[in-house]
């Protein structure tokens, strides 16, 4: 490719950066898009990896071999520190090096977000949130963790707080995972151990908010809550979280004693609006044509409201900023302003039910939860990986088997033994 082409930077391979990088397969440009993941991620099922329903590998997707068809294109592992806008580059820590400048044409921020504990940083060692596929698994070992300790407790008394699951956050992601734990405990683990009954755990979903499912109708959010409490789940809402700690949460003065706590409330945006220094309020950025911002790292407000923190938004700004610098490396005039086309909101909430809403049309119920499986699997990065969801799926529906139960504990995690126990198997080990 010629040197004089334009170079076109993309930060974030997520739903945004992929689908800015797409919009530019055939643009005579040299594209560099950079992440500190080495994959695509599809975060709207991260808690299905959370609670055992699929493994980690059927929801991410090597970014490389995503766009192994563009030849325009070069993927590089590494994470962006900041951005310089008038020397028009990025700095890069990868693996040898740190603080590498890459220079840009024109470039794209699709970085996403994180955790927001709304000033309770405190909070996040005891309530892990769930952004990526590590937070996924390390859910996933606390929850199947709290099943195995319950097993193994001799006092009986404290198989109650094992066995509470305390989940902050009634927006989808809280009301999907409260449904994914409710149905494991009931329909997988049920026959499974043979000193506690795991059904009788205790799954507490709290919110400060007057009802679940914020941005859906009042009409969905009730016929959500009611399925919720038909699994068993306790439905907590007008009070905030004033405490998390060890022993577990305190709320509206009542202690809820618990030792597996997830976070699944508020998010905050990446720090890629503090790189620029400038207001990231739509998709191309005042003073400076050449950056754009997209998904979750802006901040945008359409018809007086703000877009949604959705993978629709970011795909659509993606694609929006990819064509757009697209036409203008090509001599053609710039398209209009960007307008997200919403094409509605969907939860599930527990096996065969979800709620649906677009528009004017509001579903509930198993039909919803068809539509929502369709557009699940239509979204995920490779067709190899719809068909193993898709299978997983089915047989997950037809036996309640789920697909990865694995306790995974890397070098340097706390093992859930007690200490006497670790001792006799590092002597039993060392004598072999």
């Amino acid at each position: 490719m010629p040197a004089s082409v334009p170079r076109i930077v993309i930060v974030g391979g997520g739903f945004g950066g992929l689908s800015a990088a797409k919009a530019l397969k055939n643009a005579s440009a040299e594209i560099t898009l950079i992440d500190r993941a080495n994959h695509h991620l599809f975060q709207p099922l991260l808690y299905q990896v959370a609670t055992a329903v699929l493994a980690a590998g059927q929801i991410g997707s090597p970014i490389r071999n995503i766009l192994r068809k563009q030849q325009n294109t070069t993927v590089i592992l590494g994470e962006v520190t900041g951005v310089d806008k008038d020397r028009k580059c990025v700095f890069v820590n990868d693996a040898d090096r740190s603080g590498v400048p890459i220079a840009y044409d024109f470039l794209i921020l699709a970085t996403g977000v994180t955790h927001s504990y709304f000033g309770h940083n405190e909070f996040e060692r005891f309530a892990p949130g769930l952004k990526s596929l590590a937070d996924a698994v390390a859910v996933r070992n606390k929850i199947l963790h709290a099943f195995e300790q319950a097993e193994a407790e001799e006092d009986p008394s404290r198989h109650r707080d094992l066995l509470t699951f305390v989940l902050v956050g009634a927006g989808p992601t809280g009301v999907e995972m409260a449904g994914a734990i409710a149905v494991l405990v009931r329909n997988t683990l049920k026959a499974e151990f043979r000193r506690i009954n795991p059904e009788k755990a205790r799954i507490v979903l709290l919110d400060m908010a007057p009802r679940i499912l914020g941005p859906f109708s009042e009409d969905l959010s009730q016929a959500a809550k009611a399925r919720l409490e038909s699994l068993g789940v306790e439905v907590r809402l007008g009070h905030g979280v004033d405490q998390i700690d060890s022993d577990g949460v305190i709320v509206a003065g009542e202690r809820i004693s618990s030792q597996t706590v997830i976070w699944t409330a508020g998010v905050a945006p990446s720090p890629a609006g503090k790189w620029l220094n400038v207001a990231t309020d739509r998709v191309s950025v005042p003073g400076y044509p050449e950056v754009f911002v997209v998904g979750d790292t802006a901040s945008f407000d359409e018809d007086g409201k703000p877009l949604p923190g959705v993978a629709q938004v970011a795909i659509q700004q993606g694609r929006y900023a990819g064509n757009l610098i697209h036409r203008v490396i090509s001599g053609k005039s710039r398209p209009g302003p960007f307008r997200y086309f919403d094409k509605g909101n969907m939860a599930v909430v527990g096996k065969g039910f979800a709620v649906l809403q677009s528009g004017k049309v509001h579903l509930s119920g198993f039909v919803a939860w068809l539509a929502w499986a369709a557009v699940h699997l239509q979204f995920l990065a490779q067709s190899s990986l719809r068909v193993s969801v898709f299978l997983q799926w089915v047989w997950t529906y037809m036996t309640g088997q789920r697909g990865s139960r694995l306790i995974v504990n890397h070098h340097g995690t706390e093992s859930i033994l007690p200490a006497h126990k670790e001792a006799h198997l590092e002597l039993t080990s060392s004598s072999k």
